[in-house]
């Protein structure tokens, strides 16, 4: 420690003999991602640091040793009020045994600023004082006024930094926990200080993971980690000393993830810290206890009925009450005991997969089993299916395909639709938290395994009750209005919720498709449906080419399929275009590669997709120290305008390849690409 020590204060000396103003090599800048904005909104400042090579600054906790950087606004006009600085994910820099956390080459920290609604139009100068330590093998102080002016008017009007805004809003911490995210104490206390460790559930396991502690009064988290991965799991553990009050209840930071040759993302968090015994469990303690949560898991469960994960099976559920009020008694309650069965067989599985987790050593969780992608990708088809069916795309029966096998476990109101209606119900509930079911579970799942068995079934008896009084009451039935030709309509309309159901699922399990993840699933999705039309309108409804019609089913199902469950890589790194960044990569004589693009314009999606974010070309950018950078012109930007007449091109696509010479004229690629073309254009550019 003591060697350590003095080590950082070797280091670390010489700031205090160097002239800030006269010394340091790092640019300040001020960028606006607004030129005009209207009273009431808010526009967003962006400090940019440019560092020299191997130079770096701080993160807002700095670590064992550095400095933050701050901003000090001057003569600020009345009617602005400023935020927190959103500071993006940092790098832990290791030297002498001292660890910080940094930013090298370059770093935009965000401001918001907020503007009044009375504020009076006309231009507005931002002014700021920033200072800073930047550190390479010794450290200088840095200092400098920036400033910068919009004009407050009738309409907003993106600057032509904005670019540079979203790709640092891209490298910012997500305010979103890591899956099954769960803080204990870890060990006996010493003196004042004790071990606290995390467990989450990665989202990337080929992903190398750290915490980054955020700065605390009146306690010191440590910048070291021990990290540990097993089952599925990975274990961060820091060390945590108290300097004045008790020990804290919350414990946060952001839990960075970082990938080989990828820029590092974060999640931040704040959660809550238990006192550990053995694992993440601790024992049962008194009865009253028992019988109070497990009061509360019932009414968690009945609770669940009106939340909106389970509303669309509820409509299910009362358009099957109203097809069977017309049937005897004895088959409504028959009817009801088997949904009830489905659902808490289907607790029953839940709480043995809790078990089994728990014997494993790692930490169970509610709607544990929505954390793995194949199972949520499982209930999007399925809803799919079902809100197709609503819709009368096609009709389920127990005849024909898996597709018609699986509809008719839906839609039936016999014995086998009640009980997977139960299944439905349960699978679609766990993601949803209802008032009373966070802290019965959360107590559930300290708890031995008797334990936790009986509180999954007081919450599917409550899930499942409000039917099963139903089938028992049959008179009630009497309320419901009888069967007619308003039931068509009504089950149609139906439909809608359960086709919101399926737009959420989509937004759970786009984002693990990739960069493009919104488009190829839909895509799928698209497939998908039409698979099915095809199968209700021509096999099940139509009288000939029914074999043709299977065979183009089979084949919208797999490349549904193909798309669906394609796997993502490690893309390129890309960077903002801009003039500054082409001139700043050519005077370092390293090739560079442009994509002008935009969202909307598909063939630039099929150029990248086919020949630029393919393994060749990625290995050959890396071999090469290559630059890559991309011009989004998805909201039109007047300098990508500029720079695409000056190349004769209306519009996007257009790929340049800049040669290392710093003086030849960039190579234009064709507009339909190859892998071939490019990796002839990047070797054409190191020659």
């Amino acid at each position: 420690m003591i060697c350590r020590w003095l080590a950082a204060f070797v280091v670390f000396l010489p700031v205090a003999f160097l002239s800030a103003q006269d010394s340091a090599g790092s640019k300040a800048t001020l960028f606006l991602d607004a030129d005009e904005v209207r009273p009431g909104e808010t526009v967003m400042a962006g400090l940019r640091l440019q560092m020299p090579e191997k130079w770096h600054t701080y993160w807002r906790n700095p670590g064992e040793s550095g400095e933050a950087t701050t901003i000090e606004w001057l003569d600020l006009p009345k009617g602005i009020s400023v935020g927190a600085i959103q500071w993006p994910v940092p790098e832990r820099h290791d030297i002498f045994d001292t660890i910080t956390f940094v930013y090298h080459g370059e770093v935009m920290l965000l401001v918001p600023l907020q503007i009044a609604p009375d504020f009076k139009p006309g231009n507005v100068e931002l002014k700021a004082k920033v200072n800073w330590l930047e550190c390479e093998e010794i450290c200088v102080l840095g200092k400098a006024t920036v400033a910068a002016t919009f004009e407050v008017g009738a309409k907003r009007r993106h600057s032509k930094e904005a670019q540079r805004f979203d790709f640092w809003k891209k490298r910012m911490p997500v305010a979103v926990a890591p899956a099954g995210l769960k803080a204990a104490w870890n060990g006996p206390v010493t003196g004042k200080k004790r071990s606290v460790r995390i467990e989450f559930t990665p989202s990337d396991p080929a992903a190398a993971y750290d915490w980054f502690p955020l700065a605390n009064e009146g306690i010191d988290v440590s910048a070291r980690t021990e990290i540990k991965t097993a089952a599925g799991r990975v274990t961060l553990a820091k060390s945590v000393e108290v300097k004045a009050g008790k020990w804290p209840e919350q414990i946060g930071g952001i839990i960075v993830a970082k990938l080989l040759n990828g820029a590092p993302t974060g999640h931040e968090f704040s959660v809550a810290v238990v006192e550990q015994t053995a694992g993440l469990a601790g024992p049962t303690k008194s009865k009253g206890e028992f019988w109070t949560m497990l009061l509360l898991a019932f009414l968690g469960g009945l609770i669940l009925n009106i939340m909106p994960c389970v509303l669309p099976v509820i409509a299910l559920k009362v358009l099957g009450f109203v097809q069977q009020s017309k049937d005897s008694p004895e088959h409504v309650r028959r009817l009801g005991l088997i949904y009830t069965l489905g659902v808490v067989a289907s607790f029953l599985v839940l709480a043995g997969f809790v078990v089994g987790v728990q014997k494993a050593g790692d930490a169970a969780s509610w709607g544990m089993q929505m954390q793995y992608p194949g199972f949520r990708l499982t209930m999007l088809a399925v809803v799919t299916l079902v809100a197709l069916n609503l819709f009368g795309v096609f009709e389920m029966n127990l005849s024909g395909s898996l597709t018609g096998a699986a509809g008719a476990l839906i839609s039936r109101q016999g014995e086998t639709g009640a009980f997977f209606n139960g299944v439905l119900a349960t699978a679609l509930a766990t993601p949803c938290t209802a008032p009373f079911l966070a802290p019965a579970l959360g107590y559930a799942f300290t708890q031995p395994p008797s334990v936790v068995v009986v509180m999954f079934v007081g919450v599917g008896l409550g899930l499942a009750s409000p039917y099963l009084v139903l089938s028992f009451r049959p008179d009630w039935l009497r309320f419901l209005p009888k069967p007619g030709a308003w039931m068509e309509k009504f089950k149609i309309a139906m439909g809608f919720p359960m086709l919101a159901t399926v737009v959420w699922l989509f937004s759970l399990v786009a984002p693990t498709q990739g960069e493009d993840g919104v488009l190829v699933l839909g895509l799928a999705l698209t497939l998908f449906a039409l698979a099915v039309w095809i199968w209700g309108e021509f096999v099940q409804r139509g009288e000939s080419r029914r074999g043709l019609a299977l065979v183009i089913c089979a084949a919208l199902l797999s490349g549904s399929g193909y798309l669906a469950l394609g796997k993502s890589t490690v893309g390129i790194d890309w960077q903002p275009w801009s003039e500054e960044a082409v001139a700043k990569a050519r005077m370092e004589k390293r090739p560079v590669l442009v994509d002008f693009t935009a969202q909307w314009c598909l063939t630039c999606k099929a150029n990248k997709k086919s020949s630029i974010e393919v393994e060749s070309v990625r290995n050959k950018l890396k071999e090469l120290g290559a630059v890559a950078l991309i011009a989004d012109n998805t909201n039109k930007r007047e300098d990508i305008a500029e720079e695409l007449a000056k190349f004769q091109r209306a519009g996007v696509p257009m790929v340049l390849v800049y040669s290392r010479d710093g003086s030849s004229p960039p190579k234009v690629l064709p507009t339909l690409l190859t892998p071939g073309i490019v990796l002839e254009a990047l070797d054409w550019a190191v020659k």
